[in-house]
């Protein structure tokens, strides 16, 4: 199946990050109106001496660079990880030169230096997080010796210890470290979080659909139940009058088993779960697959079917294991059947395998394959390998409108099967559909070997405690 694999997955994720061009900027002004009101408070409130024009040179870099970012790039942009990463990179070592013109480590505002590394840890990817913290980090130890004064109150210098400032350090670092693993834990528990309600939605609309066409279903039952007993009758009547020699005898008969048959499948559909028959409450693997393509025998091509353990499996998991018999799966096999048939060159191979964990069957055709521009919405309601065009209908092709498919897939899901779509080799050709369950899972509801025995006996001798 023609899916993106876990490598290509693993560059989109970290190409790209979850950091628009419009957060980055926004956070950025709220940044530049604090330093300016935290120099304006200070310099002109309070009084205290400070270097101001070298610090307005950078707040001002700061307010530049977002006119230059929101002139050069849309709003909604979506920055890749290396841009991001460079963005806030310039915004820690912004705010760490504003810390050396005031303080550095002393300067209140220090721990400010961890809202860059926060910002990454829940948008980017770790690496690119790690390489922001140990920027930070590095930045901030710096401003442990190096740095201008504190401005404070003129002909008064305030000076903290040296064993004091380096505490400072080891709280800013140990906040910047925790506030990011608690940043991108939340980050991913909301990602995850995320994906299984896409997933959950996605069930459900495929459950929705599924009950929509059950009620087709039910509602064709009904309504073509009076036109087949009809044509039965008709058939049954010509029957009587033509010849049993007569080549329209043979015809006639064909005809009229084709209705039976229709009503059958008509009576399958309508009939509800709980009706199952008590002599056939359990199959094997084989049985199932032999009554799924016992209707497509005759269609010219031949159908191999074969069912064997796994490799080195050991007793008792060497015994074929059997099931509870459920209409949704012999249909699903059904109908995976019928269009390997319908696809195929000469031959279809049904294959059965099964260990101790899982229960596999593989179906392949020598046919043309699935088209690689429909692999990952096959299954997908209306979506189709067959041709649409009259002139193709009319000459007899294959054509269909993709809900068989659907509806196959969707019950041998609900029975807790995982499929899997694939072309194979250029030498054999043709498409495969592997369908896999954990035994356990397969097994589930079937009555052991034997136990119907045991359980007569019981019964015969009285209750049993």
């Amino acid at each position: 199946m023609s899916v993106t694999n876990d490598e290509e997955r693993w560059h989109i994720d970290h190409a790209e990050s979850r950091l628009r061009l419009q957060t980055i900027v926004r956070l950025r002004w709220f940044a530049v109106l604090g330093q300016l009101a935290a120099i304006g408070i200070v310099y002109l409130i309070f009084g205290y001496e400070l270097p101001v024009g070298p610090c307005l040179t950078f707040v001002a870099l700061s307010a530049w660079l977002n006119v230059f970012l929101r002139v050069r790039y849309p709003a909604r942009h979506r920055l890749s990880a290396r841009f991001a990463t460079g963005m806030l990179a310039y915004d820690v070592i912004q705010l760490a030169i504003l810390l050396y013109l005031t303080g550095g480590i002393e300067n209140q505002f220090t721990f400010l230096i961890v809202a860059p590394v926060t910002v990454s840890a829940a948008t980017l990817p770790p690496r690119h997080t790690i390489f922001l913290g140990a920027v930070a980090i590095v930045a901030t130890s710096l401003l442990v010796p190096f740095h201008w004064p504190l401005p404070w109150a003129q002909g008064e210098t305030l000076e903290l210890p040296r064993l004091y400032r380096i505490g400072l350090f080891a709280s800013v670092a140990a906040a910047m470290m925790f506030q990011a693993l608690y940043a991108w834990r939340l980050s991913k528990e909301a990602r995850q979080m995320s994906a299984a309600l896409a997933a959950t939605e996605s069930v459900l609309a495929r459950e929705q659909k599924l009950h929509a066409l059950d009620g087709l279903a039910a509602a064709a039952a009904h309504e073509l139940g009076t036109p087949l007993a009809t044509i039965t009758l008709v058939t049954k009547e010509l029957e009587r009058e033509v010849p049993k020699d007569s080549p329209l005898a043979e015809d006639l008969a064909l005809l009229r088993s084709q209705a039976i048959r229709c009503r059958e499948i008509l009576q399958q559909l309508t009939r509800r779960p709980t009706e199952q028959d008590p002599m056939h409450g359990t199959v094997s693997v084989t049985q199932i697959l032999e009554e799924a393509a016992a209707p497509y025998r005759n269609r010219g091509k031949e159908i191999r079917i074969a069912a064997a353990p796994a490799a080195g499996a050991e007793p008792p998991f060497d015994r074929e294991p059997t099931g509870q018999r459920r209409p949704g799966l012999i249909f699903g096999f059904g109908n995976l059947v019928q269009n390997a048939v319908e696809f195929a060159g000469k031959q279809v191979h049904v294959s059965a395998e099964w260990g101790p964990r899982e229960v596999v069957v593989t179906i392949a055709d020598d046919g043309p394959g699935f088209p690689p521009d429909v692999m990952d919405t096959l299954g997908e309601p209306y979506v189709t390998t067959r041709p649409q065009e009259k002139a193709t209908v009319a000459a007899g092709a294959p054509s269909g409108l993709g809900l068989g498919f659907f509806i196959a897939k969707t019950l041998l899901e609900r029975s807790g099967a995982t499929l899997t779509l694939a072309n194979r080799d250029r030498v054999q050709g043709g498409a495969m559909v592997r369908v896999a369950w954990p035994r356990a899972v397969f097994e589930a509801g079937a009555t052991p070997f034997g136990s119907e025995r045991r359980q007569g006996e019981a019964r015969d001798a009285g209750p049993y405690r």
